[in-house]
């Protein structure tokens, strides 16, 4: 990666990089993000560790954000190439300044896209791999409205099966599907994805070992046939002053990957 960035239409050194740009993969990935909008953590490192793209994958990520996880993951996978797709202007503004920031325009791009609309429209052809974090709510009684700016966020238009459908549609025949999302939901992904996918592999994401699963990871083959896969869980926090375990930290750094079976 070069020492210098372009942003705004300035070059930059390292050391001038803004204030508000948030260090990702032990600092090796700079992200700026809103100072009022959602801003990317755990869960977006732990998606973007949990792609395993091969050498000349085409990947996609659906609702890329900054794209906290669209460059990580880039950064994780040297040899495949990526799309992000945001519908948020700003957001996706800021993606396109990020990617240019990480140095990373050839082989990651964004556009503007509706998740709620069909795939079809963005005249792509299928992907090899499809990443998602979809809003974890779609029921604006369950949770106190968030701030405007951090709707998108969390509230999903379409709810969950808008997320699914285009996911699906997004992959070609045998390519994979990546989400994470609340513990609570793994039924209705697992039934919205079914039709059309199988060969489910589960990874629970606990805070403690000796708490219940807060997220889960799910990778789906869109036809696959295998039986689905209960695999071990990550523990995010040691209940000895709640730092991070040692594995989630090194996921954290970019010093280890989430692999499945």
């Amino acid at each position: 990666m070069s020492d210098r960035h372009l942003t705004e239409g300035k070059t930059i050194s390292r050391d001038e990089i803004p204030p508000e740009t948030d260090g990702f993969l032990g600092g090796r990935l700079r992200l700026r993000q809103s100072g009022k909008g959602y801003r990317a953590g755990m869960d977006a490192a732990l998606l973007a560790a949990a792609c395993d793209a091969k050498t000349g994958d085409r990947v996609v990520e659906a609702g890329c954000g900054p794209g906290a996880v669209l460059l990580s993951a880039a950064f994780r996978r040297p040899d495949a190439a990526f799309t992000g797709l945001e519908m948020d202007p700003a957001a996706l503004a800021l993606a396109q300044d990020n990617i240019i920031l990480n140095c990373l325009a050839d082989r990651v791009t964004v556009q503007a896209a509706d998740i709620g609309k069909p795939f079809a429209q963005l005249n792509l052809p299928p992907f090899d791999g499809a990443l998602a974090n979809p809003p974890f709510f779609d029921d604006p009684d369950a949770l106190r409205a968030p701030r405007p700016e951090k709707q998108a966020a969390w509230m999903a238009q379409g709810g969950l099966q808008a997320w699914t459908i285009f996911l699906l549609k997004s992959v070609r025949e045998g390519g994979t599907i990546t989400v994470i999302h609340r513990a609570d939901r793994l039924a209705d992904l697992l039934a919205q994805l079914g039709p059309k996918a199988g060969s489910f592999q589960v990874r629970p994401i606990h805070p403690f070992a000796d708490a219940p699963a807060k997220r889960v990871l799910v990778r789906a083959r869109k036809t696959g046939k295998a039986p689905l896969q209960l695999l071990p869980p990550v523990i995010l926090h040691d209940r000895d002053g709640g730092k991070h375990t040692p594995h989630a930290d090194a996921l954290l750094r970019g010093e280890a990957a989430l692999e499945w079976a």
